[in-house]
């Protein structure tokens, strides 16, 4: 992480976090202060993981989400375990589209692993997203 992963200053334009696991780290802080400052942020965090056990800060999300109606919080496992409600799977352009309406209006931020970063880039501007759109956060090493 080098600092300027922060959440834009214009409230009209949506906030759309594509995150895997603990990449999700300078996510929260961002969401928190928007929820403490009561933003008019529009906010969707899809949360990649593998089991729920996997996933971070997960009742800070719920919490979160509960607090503020502007910011919608999409938990989805890769091995989700029998029963699981929500979102099953790797984030792909069908979750994306049917979180996100307009597919261009978003300042996206993409932040976990290296290879997730970049397939999620490849995924954003294959959908026609800009990049001046798209701001990323790499995490090495796990």
């Amino acid at each position: 992480p080098y600092g300027d992963f922060t959440l834009h200053k214009t409230e009209s334009t949506p906030a759309v976090f594509i995150i895997g696991g603990i990449g999700v780290t300078p996510v929260r802080s961002m969401i928190a202060q928007a929820t403490h400052d009561r933003t008019a942020h529009q906010i969707t965090l899809l949360h990649a993981s593998r089991t729920p056990d996997d996933l971070p800060l997960k009742s800070d999300f719920e919490r979160l989400a509960k607090e503020n109606p502007n910011f919608r919080y999409v938990p989805t496992f890769s091995s989700a375990p029998d029963g699981w409600p929500g979102e099953h799977g790797r984030v792909d352009a069908a979750m994306v589209r049917k979180y996100v309406p307009d597919l261009h209006r978003p300042i996206y931020y993409l932040s976990g692993p290296d290879g997730m970063v970049k397939a999620m880039r490849a995924l954003l501007v294959s959908l026609e997203v800009s990049e001046d759109n798209i701001r990323t956060e790499e995490f090495a090493g796990y």
